[in-house]
């Protein structure tokens, strides 16, 4: 490894040796960089590696509520502003136990390159709290919101920090968290946050847009690769929640025969493929549990969840598509699915496979979409969600999107590219890094030592 390269990665775990999801990401992102590197020595007298993996602020704050008993809870509250270099900060808000200051970190990391791939002026953050909206009443997830908004409202703004939604946030916490911010600020500042309903601001097309989004990357991969269709494939995907509907949604539209869909306790299998709007019904509505599919199609086979391993990659499959959470997919699934002939991978989650799992796919011909570009399109259409607020105009479905067809396809073509350029062939993983550093390093260079 160029030994610029290898000092600042070593640098970095030394000084997060307890953030393991954050150094994975680093390290993911920093192995693909040695061409560039090589090629720009000029880089590491103005330590654009050292500041590129440094957030510009972590806020830490405690987030005091009241259940419907009466008890005061307390919960953490983060926001890492990573990254202006392009832009106001711009990530989502994930409320969920396991919400720490490594996952925060790790994806506030991603979201810059991820943002500077979608070829919009926006930067990189994340945010979120431990708080665990499962099972909680409307009453008490609007109280959380409150007062989670009431400490981050000082930290954000149109221009300055962009939240949207992430797991655990979606557009019931969004308008309590917006209706907060509004009621402080005393001024509809449209902006400030997105996936907003759509009758007070939000943009048609956001809630379909990551799902669709990651289907049109594949489309184009699997274009570029033997001229191969979605039409007839078999495809897999882990998760239910709002990027598995909409890819699944997408990917039929397109013809693919998708037979299987996830959640935490276990899998759906449906060879005669999947009834999506029986899965919103269940996930959007009732917000219950994927077994309960069988009530209504009691031929389908529910195969639950028993180790760490999601039962769903055992499934025989063309295309996988890993869209609930980091590293959901592990080596044995890996090898599991390409026993079984998957042929592509699309990353519909954040860093779902660790970089060993990319590296096993890879090295056995498997065609791999990565997360921070095969899932930009919900950050993509967020951007355009801020762009009709200022303009206060709003665009047809329609409109959004071809425009996110079009930003997906460019994205594609960049990762090709970058890949092409470095004699990568079709390693899209480390063309997506490639594409999207380079972009942020020569921000960073123009702006001086900041």
């Amino acid at each position: 490894m160029n030994e610029y390269l290898k000092r600042v990665l070593e640098e970095t775990k030394a000084k997060n040796i307890h953030e393991p999801e954050y150094l994975q990401a680093v390290e993911e992102v920093l192995t693909s960089l040695e061409p560039v590197i090589n090629k720009h020595p000029e880089y590491e007298p103005f330590a654009i590696l050292e500041r590129m993996v440094e957030p510009e602020r972590i806020i830490t704050f405690r987030v005091p509520w009241v259940n419907d008993k009466g008890k005061t809870i307390v919960n953490r509250g983060y926001r890492v502003q990573f990254s202006s270099l392009i832009g106001p900060y711009k990530g989502g808000l994930r409320f969920d136990p396991s919400v720490n200051q490594s996952i925060m970190k790790f994806l506030g990391f991603e979201q810059i390159f991820k943002n500077a791939l979608t070829g919009l002026p926006i930067g990189g953050g994340k945010g979120g709290s431990d708080f665990d909206p499962k099972g909680k009443s409307d009453n008490e997830v609007m109280l959380f919101c409150q007062s989670f908004m009431t400490e981050l409202q000082r930290h954000i703004g149109q221009d300055i920090d962009v939240p949207a939604g992430d797991i655990g946030v979606g557009a019931r916490e969004v308008g309590y968290l917006f209706g907060q911010y509004k009621r402080i600020k005393n001024g509809y500042e449209g902006g400030v946050i997105t996936g907003k309903g759509l009758s007070y601001g939000g943009s048609l097309a956001r809630t379909e847009a990551t799902g669709y989004g990651l289907i049109y990357f594949m489309r184009e991969m699997l274009q570029a690769n033997g001229n191969q269709t979605l039409k007839g494939k078999t495809v897999t995907i882990s998760g239910s929640g709002n990027v598995a509907i909409y890819a699944c949604e997408k990917a039929q539209q397109y013809g693919a025969n998708v037979v299987a869909m996830s959640d935490s306790a276990g899998c759906i299998y449906d060879k005669n493929g999947i009834d999506i709007e029986l899965i919103k019904q269940i996930k959007e509505v009732e917000r219950g549990r994927i077994k309960e599919y069988l009530k209504t199609h009691p031929d389908a086979q529910y195969i639950e969840r028993t180790d760490e391993n999601s039962p769903i990659w055992t499934i025989k499959t063309d295309i996988a598509l890993p869209c609930a959470t980091q590293n959901e997919v592990s080596i044995k699934s890996a090898q599991n699915l390409v026993k079984n002939g998957v042929i592509a991978i699309g990353e519909g989650a954040n860093m779902p496979c660790p970089k060993e799992v990319i590296e096993y796919f890879l090295e056995n011909g498997v065609l791999v979409a990565p997360a921070k570009a095969a899932n930009a399109g919900g950050v993509a259409t967020s951007a355009i969600e801020m762009s009709q607020n200022s303009m206060r105009y709003y665009m047809s479905f329609e409109e959004v999107d071809k425009k996110l067809e079009d930003i997906m396809v460019n994205i594609f073509k960049s990762c090709k590219d970058a890949a092409q350029k470095y004699n990568l062939g079709n390693n899209y993983v480390a063309g997506a890094n490639i594409a999207s550093f380079s972009k942020l390093a020569k921000a960073m260079k123009a702006q001086g030592i900041v």
